[in-house]
């Protein structure tokens, strides 16, 4: 079965009883947020497991801890570094140990990534380097995926700032928008359902972080976290290119400029890829209504 529909099928089989009203049952149907259902209802499969419950509440002060624990040892030795060894260990551990609607989400999320710059790319007229990342598969993401997810934004926002200021342009409206990039699947290979595979995903991002400081020097990780602020970077130039800033006040920090602390980065993760997914499913409508 198609994931996506098996975490709809789940979601929609919750009991509706007006004198226990499910709060997540209430979060599915509504429809104030842009999300793809799918998405939606795969975040609410996780939300409602036990183990985010039950287990979450004790892992989110345990992982900010371990956050500060590591910043001291940073200090002290500010560039060892083990990328490739990170990677090998998140792959395994979502391969053994987390839900498959944290799979499926993370998966997707560098597919929408990758659409969403080349959205802008396409409509805003410039030539610069793009490095498009798909996996179709965990195994995928041992090639450094989260590295160079994070290297694509910076890169982006530099390449295209640069070269709109050397032509003496900015971001505007177009009169005939391009969605051509814009897709609604992503080909995601069968993902591990064992017992093991009990994690959500906002609990595996709360313990996956600290492991992300560990393995990385102090400024990797300091830059891996504040990429989070180009969320509205990038949302202001679809913005801009649509004439539409509707979706904007779904996002978390509201002003670039301003960094978080890394404390929080696994809470802020969590709302980086919701972001990603109400922009993308926005640009998916507008691509509809387009095509009549």
């Amino acid at each position: 079965m198609d994931l996506s529909e098996d975490f709809k099928r789940r979601i929609e089989a919750i009991p509706v009883d007006p004198r226990d009203p499910h709060p997540f049952l209430a979060l599915y149907l509504d429809r104030s947020v842009p999300l793809d259902e799918g998405a939606k209802a795969a975040v609410l499969v996780g939300m409602n497991t036990r183990f985010r419950q039950f287990a979450l509440p004790f892992l989110r002060p345990i992982a900010r801890i371990q956050i500060l624990l590591i910043q001291c040892l940073k200090a002290i030795l500010p560039r060892t570094a083990a990328p490739r060894l990170l990677h090998r260990l998140l792959y395994l551990g979502l391969k053994w140990f987390v839900h498959p609607q944290a799979n499926w989400l993370i998966l997707r999320h560098f597919h929408i990534g990758s659409e969403l710059l080349a959205f802008v790319k396409a409509n805003t007229g410039v030539d610069i380097p793009m490095n498009p990342l798909k996996p179709t598969a965990l195994a995928d993401l041992a090639d450094n995926l989260f590295l160079h997810h994070d290297l694509n934004l910076y890169n982006f926002v530099i390449n295209l700032n640069r070269a709109l200021r050397d032509q003496d342009r900015e971001v505007t409206k177009r009169d005939h928008v391009d969605y051509s990039m814009i897709s609604d699947d992503f080909p995601i290979a069968p993902l591990p359902r064992r017992w093991l595979n009990m994690v959500d995903l906002e609990s595996a991002i709360e313990l996956f972080t600290p492991v992300y400081q560990f393995f990385l020097t102090d400024h990797d990780f300091w830059r891996a976290s504040n990429s989070l602020q180009l969320d509205e970077t990038i949302a202001i130039y679809c913005a801009q290119i649509r004439g539409d800033a509707h979706h904007l006040h779904l996002l978390n920090n509201k002003h670039p400029l301003v960094p978080l602390s890394t404390l929080k980065a696994g809470f802020r993760l969590m709302l980086h890829g919701l972001a990603a997914e109400c922009l993308h499913f926005r640009l998916r409508q507008e691509k509809a209504r387009q095509a009549g």
